[in-house]
């Protein structure tokens, strides 16, 4: 069942110099046999988050990407803006490989009996370098996946779906009774509102077209409203008022949508007060920005009284907070309801050569809700 002798695979590296130019290319690997306690899993699926981006592609210009060289031997390079440059001074003249969560089957196995079981099993994996061929992991940082689970299917089991729980979990543990989620049309938007639907909590979808307004309602969505309609602001306080809602998810990260939210999270627990008071109302707000997928700085004037609170909320400190049984309570669920609740779509699956070509680039650059990619790293190129 398993696989005998070296191994050698591709894996795609990104690199920034400290000329200010990116460069992607794809690097031979020599797979090292597994210890005990590891395993080697063929990648069969690794999807494109934003998250993944930002390592992938970094501070630079995408519309200045340019091709050398063919097949395995591609190399895209592209300018990084000056200005951009030293949020980059971390990775500077190092090629790291790209790629946080994946799934695929388990070819090699280690001598130890956790390592043996998953030979032959499609597993998920979180970890990062997953943009390659082959992926070797400790055997209890695998998730095998049921019977039946394609690699497509478990590729995008952590990211998204922990993520959406954690939101959920958050609102749990700080005392709020109800969400506000911004580009709530996305994979992930879409998994958080069924799990809203399923357990009874109250959701204020905001999207930005009346195209991803018919998506969510067509789901079920209760409250969903258009941050690009003249009557916003109106349709924001109204869902808030009806759902009591004073926590918000952010995946924007810049632009006025920010304040925007907070101000109507302030109007609508106005709307409730018995007594004025000049320092606003005592209802604490709450948004977290998780995402950014808009480049501009966050604009806000605090017009929302003085009980409120925005930071920033990411995955992995967050499952570091909350502790291993919990976080694996998350887990359990996202296996339990893998092509339910969790199952994410793809607007196109690539392979590693695919991903280095100059459309493709362009189009999974622009982060655009719905056109969510999938790397398959051995797919013919």
């Amino acid at each position: 069942m398993g696989v005998e002798g070296n191994i050698t695979g591709l894996q795609l590296l990104s690199l920034i110099t400290s000329a200010g130019e990116l460069e992607l290319s794809l690097a031979k690997v020599e797979i090292a046999e597994p210890a005990a306690d590891e395993v080697v899993v063929r990648v069969e699926g690794s999807p494109i988050n934003p998250s993944d981006l930002g390592l992938l592609l970094g501070a630079a210009d995408p519309t200045t990407a340019k091709t050398s060289g063919t097949g395995d031997a591609t190399v895209v390079k592209a300018t990084v803006p000056q200005v951009a440059m030293k949020a980059m001074a971390g990775r500077l003249d190092e090629a790291m490989p790209v790629g946080n969560e994946g799934a695929g089957v388990v070819i090699k196995a280690g001598a130890s009996p956790e390592a043996q079981a998953l030979l032959g099993k499609m597993v998920a994996m979180i970890g990062g370098a997953m943009y390659a061929q082959y992926r070797t992991m400790k055997a209890k940082e695998c998730l095998p996946l049921p019977d039946g689970t394609t690699a497509a299917e478990g590729a995008s089991c952590f990211v998204n779906p922990l993520t959406s729980l954690g939101m959920v979990e958050t609102m749990r543990r700080e005392g709020h009774t109800a969400l506000v989620h911004t580009a709530a049309a996305s994979n992930l938007g879409q998994m958080l509102n069924k799990i809203c639907l399923k357990d009874g909590i109250d959701l204020v979808n905001i999207v930005r077209s009346e195209a991803q307004e018919k998506l969510l309602r067509d789901l079920g969505a209760k409250y969903v409203v258009n941050s690009t309609s003249a009557t916003f602001m109106d349709d924001l306080i109204k869902a808030l008022v009806a759902t009591g809602a004073t926590l918000a998810f952010d995946a924007t990260g810049g632009g006025k949508l920010q304040g925007q939210i907070l101000t109507a999270m302030e109007a609508a627990a106005v709307k409730t007060m018995k007594v004025y008071s000049r320092y606003g109302s005592t209802t604490f707000k709450q948004l977290y920005v998780y995402g950014r997928l808009e480049s501009k700085p966050i604009e806000f004037s605090p017009t929302f009284g003085m009980a409120w609170g925005m930071g920033g909320w990411l995955l992995f400190p967050f499952l570091q907070k909350i502790g291993q049984a919990d976080a694996a309570r998350l887990r359990a669920r996202v296996a339990a309801e893998l092509k339910t609740t969790f199952a994410s779509h793809y607007s196109k699956v690539i392979s590693l050569q695919e991903v280095l070509q100059l459309d493709n680039i362009a189009a999974y650059a622009k982060r655009a809700t719905g056109e969510k990619f999938l790397i398959n790293p051995n797919k013919a190129g």
